[in-house]
């Protein structure tokens, strides 16, 4: 099935106002979601729809948050979500990093005690649409095994980041630190694929092709991923006196209670450094070089980071974004959810 940007928005919007949401923060989760899909990252698109309705339903996070704001220096500030959806406590979060960056330089702010919220490259490009850069990393819950180890500790902790460039055009990427996120696990049982060995690992701490067969994920590149998600687990949790670590709440343990998770935004005015016109300049310079790199065997170009997620986005405005038939049926049924994540997972511990 393929659906409009508009469509697809609606259908979600829809169902998760159904699940209790404020029309507003089922509209700004549903942004979130529509932007993961249109970029092809359906991991954290439409398919994580009925784990929020579920959740949402369940109580396990806060329909009616009351968000604070508060800054704690000229370029730092606090973001409370009250265990709102962290789509749209990250979202009015980075609006307040981008303005504090604007007239400081600089800013970060932290988003403290939300739920999960989603693909991280949108609130990046929120701010490389204002001509800043972005950075944003947050916690996920314990399912990677640290280098060495045999039982997870960290999460997949994800790292994104983008730049701005002309006409529009940005460097942008959004990545797990691990060799891939657990969407792309839940998306491949959603499919009924099997998984490359090199992602995951079962019971036995043996690599395993079948998704269902998961025990945990396996950090990018050993040694490096595992540093760079203990990195983020210190700046999104630990730096805002959240839990960390294997002491993060589970995904689909409870779904009655609040998660408290963290995120922290990072936003750069390049105009308080070489200046916004040469940067984008330079950013310009390295998209084409990167493109005019000769390619390997195998690959018809070398393309920088992004650049594949907006062509998608291109081709999805033309044909519409494909969506698969069972997450199709549900959002167009009467059914809030099925009863289908609560404590129905490995990692529910």
């Amino acid at each position: 099935m393929r659906l409009s940007k508009e469509q697809l928005h609606d259908l979600i919007a829809t169902k998760l106002n159904k699940a209790g949401l404020t029309e507003d923060h089922a509209s700004g989760v549903a942004d979130v979601l529509v932007h993961a899909d249109a970029r092809g990252v359906h991991s954290h698109g439409a398919m994580r729809v009925e784990y929020y309705a579920e959740r949402i339903a369940k109580g396990g996070l806060n329909n009616n948050p009351n968000f604070k704001f508060e800054k704690t220096g000229p370029c730092t500030a606090i973001f409370d979500g009250d265990n709102g959806v962290g789509h749209v406590a990250a979202k009015l979060a980075m609006d307040e990093a981008i303005k504090m960056a604007k007239e400081n330089g600089v800013a970060v702010v932290g988003v403290s005690r939300i739920g999960h919220s989603g693909a991280l490259s949108y609130f990046v490009q929120q701010a490389a649409n204002e001509n800043l850069v972005g950075i944003s990393v947050c916690q996920s819950d314990p399912m990677v095994v640290p280098f060495g180890g045999s039982e997870p500790y960290y999460g997949t902790n994800p790292i994104a980041f983008a730049a701005p460039g002309k006409d529009g055009e940005h460097i942008t990427f959004d990545m797990a630190t691990t060799v891939q996120a657990w969407g792309k696990i839940l998306h491949a049982r959603s499919k009924n694929e099997s998984i490359p060995d090199t992602w995951a690992v079962d019971s036995n701490g043996e690599p395993t092709t079948d998704p269902f067969k998961v025990n945990a994920l396996v950090p990018i590149a050993g040694p490096k991923g595992y540093g760079l998600m203990m990195m983020v687990d210190v700046l999104s949790g630990i730096l805002l006196g959240l839990p960390f670590g294997n002491k993060v709440s589970s995904m689909y343990h409870d779904l009655t209670e609040y998660r408290n998770l963290g995120q922290l935004h990072i936003v750069i005015n390049p105009e308080f450094f070489t200046g916004i016109k040469g940067f984008q300049e330079d950013i310009a310079t390295t998209m084409k070089d990167l493109n005019n790199i000769k390619p390997a065997p195998g690959f018809d170009q070398v393309s920088y980071p992004g650049q594949r997620s907006a062509e998608r986005e291109k081709k999805y405005e033309e044909n519409g974004i494909e969506i698969v038939d069972h997450i199709y049926e549900y959002l167009t049924s009467d059914v809030v959810h099925n009863n289908a994540f609560d404590n129905k997972s490995p990692f529910a511990k």
